[in-house]
Order: structure tokens, then C-alpha cells, then sequence
């Protein structure tokens, strides 16, 4: 009998991984030539979006069987975008509007509005005829996102993953300002002090939150059915319950609402053609993509590290983003001239 031999990286079938690096939480999937999830993975960004994009590729590349499948490209979205981009050698980096916005319409065609709370920020986007064609994000205040809920969970002594069902207990739900982060934990401290039942503070923490959202997040906006809710805060059936009982609608949450902008970045680098994709010497895409596909275990190996600094060659004095590789540079950006421009190192 003849041995069977394993597929070159022209034979196996193609895959696509996406990546959404936030403050708080990074998250990624791989995707098939179906569009299917095949791979999942959800990691605490903790400070580092580099390591944290590391065990997610790491964990995801666990995930697959990686002689049998090839990513071929790869999609990054999220506020560490363009440094994990670099690192990984995406071919399409996209900002998290287009992204949620892009897996969201996929999975849910008919979509009006997305609500979007994550860590530390929150979004809308409203669409028509499956086009973001407005959008708006949280400013300063944080009331409206999952690191107050978080803190607030903390002083309740309750875990945040509990949140939800103790609020849908509830008879009587606390009034809690929603005016902000301040008035909200000030209010919140009153209600403990005064006696109000665990449950009762819980759900109005939960109303509060949506409150806030609409009333600041939300603001002019035409918010029409389908609604889709999505970010780490939409596994909160509370603040599922609170946005259904002040929208008077459905709101729809769907199972990996938390990987949406993961899900995007896939779709869209799924889109890529792979014409485009040629490696270039220097650049990041010339390691980290192998023989036509995503080197996991390369990603794990090399160092990389980002550095600041100022260009002096004009009167704009740009504040300049440098990533290296093993030393080297491979990528920069925040320049607004081309005097400011870096040539990575051949």
C-alpha cells in the first residue's frame, strides 16, 4: 500500500481568520470556504494586545487541524488593528464599524440597528439594505459599558456572569441614575445603604446602563426593528430584558454576538484576493505567511515590539508608530507627509 501523503498548502482547502483586538478582550475566529466558524477563541487583552493576539492564534490554531486546512489570509479590526496587523501579515485591516457592521448584515441580512457594548466602549450602527449608513460611539462617559457593570458587580459582591439572572427576579427595580458613571455609583452606594433588595439594585443597574446608552450612544438616532444586540455585554439577558422593555421590540442576540467583529474581519479578509497577497521582503506577510498560508507557529517565535517617535523633518512634528520584528522594522504609521515615512528594513 502507498502511503498517503499530506496536502501541500496549494490542496487543502482555504480558511480565513479574523481578529478583533479591544482594550479588554481580544477575540478571534477562523471561518471556512463557507463562511462557517470553524474555530473560536475569547482572551483578556490585559494591557498586551501582542501576547493576547498570540494565545488567541495560538488557541484557534488548536482548534483546526492544520495539515488538513490553510489560512490564507488574514482580517484585523479592533483598537490594536493596525499593530496586530503588521505582526500577523493581514492582508485587510478595517475599523469596527465596517467590521461589525460587515459580519453582522452576513449572519442577519434584514438588520436595521446594531448595539454594540463591549469593555470599554460602546457603539450603533444603523443600517439599511444591509449598508452601515450611520454610526455613533461613546464619548467620555462609561456608564454605558461592560467595565462599569464590572466594577458595579464587584461591590455587589456578585459575579458578573450572574448579573443577568439575578436582575430577571426582580419585581421592583431600583431607579439608578443614569445620568453617568459618578451619579450612577453614587446612587447605587444610597440604595445598598437604604436597604433595597440585591435584586432590585441589579435590575436598575441593568435599565440604568440602557438608559444611558440611548440617551447618549443613541442620541438622534432612528432605531428600527431587527435589532441585533452584540459585544461581551449581550450574553446579560438584564440588559437584553432592559433594551426590549424601553424599545418595545425583540432584540435579537445572537450566539457569537461576542466574536462579531472577529467574524467581519474573516468575511472580509475572505474577500481579499489572493493576487494581492504576495509576500514582500521586510514585511511581516513574508514570515508569518508560509507557502500561501497563515505559519501559526512562527507567530509564537518572533519578537516583536513598538516604539515612538517624533519626526522633526517638518513643522507638523508627527508623533510616529513604530513596530519591530526580531529587531526590525516592519511597519510604522501616524505620519501625515511623506517626509515622516519610514521604509521598513530589507
Amino acid at each position: 500500500m502507498t502511503a498517503t501523503q499530506p496536502e501541500t498548502a496549494e490542496q487543502k482547502p482555504d480558511a480565513f481568520l479574523g481578529i478583533d483586538i479591544g482594550s479588554i478582550s481580544t477575540k478571534g475566529v477562523i471561518i471556512d470556504s463557507q463562511r462557517q466558524i470553524i474555530a473560536r477563541s475569547y482572551q483578556w487583552t490585559e494591557g498586551d494586545p501582542v501576547n493576547a493576539s498570540r494565545r488567541v492564534i495560538a488557541e484557534l490554531g488548536g482548534q483546526i487541524d492544520q495539515s488538513k486546512v490553510a489560512v490564507r489570509t488574514v482580517g484585523t479590526t479592533g483598537s490594536a488593528r493596525r499593530l496586530v496587523g503588521a505582526m500577523c501579515g493581514a492582508s485587510v485591516i478595517k475599523n469596527e464599524i465596517t467590521a461589525h457592521a460587515v459580519g453582522t448584515t452576513f449572519l442577519h441580512p434584514d438588520v436595521r440597528t446594531i448595539l454594540e457594548i463591549g469593555g470599554q466602549d460602546s457603539k450603533i450602527i444603523c443600517v439599511d439594505g444591509g449598508i452601515a449608513v450611520d454610526y455613533a460611539m461613546n464619548t467620555l462617559c462609561a456608564a454605558s459599558t461592560g467595565a462599569f457593570l464590572s466594577s458595579q458587580a464587584h461591590r455587589l459582591g456578585v459575579e458578573v456572569k450572574q448579573f443577568g439572572e439575578i436582575a430577571l427576579t426582580s419585581k421592583k427595580p431600583a431607579n439608578i441614575a443614569a445620568r453617568c458613571t459618578v451619579s450612577a455609583e453614587s446612587d447605587l452606594v444610597h440604595k445598598i445603604q437604604v436597604g433595597y433588595a440585591r435584586e432590585d439594585i441589579i435590575a436598575g443597574l441593568c435599565k440604568s446602563v440602557s438608559v444611558n446608552y440611548l440617551n447618549n450612544v443613541g442620541k438622534g438616532k432612528n432605531i428600527i426593528a431587527p435589532v441585533v444586540f452584540q459585544g461581551g455585554v449581550s450574553k446579560n439577558v438584564g440588559i437584553v430584558k432592559a433594551f426590549e422593555d424601553k424599545l418595545g421590540t425583540t432584540v435579537i442576540v445572537d450566539p457569537d454576538g461576542h466574536l462579531m467583529g472577529a467574524f467581519g474581519a474573516a468575511l472580509l479578509a475572505a474577500e481579499e484576493p489572493i493576487s494581492a497577497r504576495k509576500p514582500v521582503e521586510g514585511d511581516a506577510t513574508s514570515c508569518a505567511m508560509k507557502s500561501g498560508e497563515l505559519n501559526f507557529d512562527a507567530l509564537q517565535e518572533f519578537d516583536f515590539a513598538t516604539r515612538k517617535i517624533e519626526c522633526n523633518n517638518c513643522a507638523n512634528h508627527c508623533e510616529i508608530i513604530c513596530i519591530n520584528r526580531d529587531g526590525k522594522l516592519i511597519d510604522s504609521w501616524g505620519n501625515r507627509c511623506e517626509k515622516g515615512e519610514l521604509k521598513p528594513r530589507h
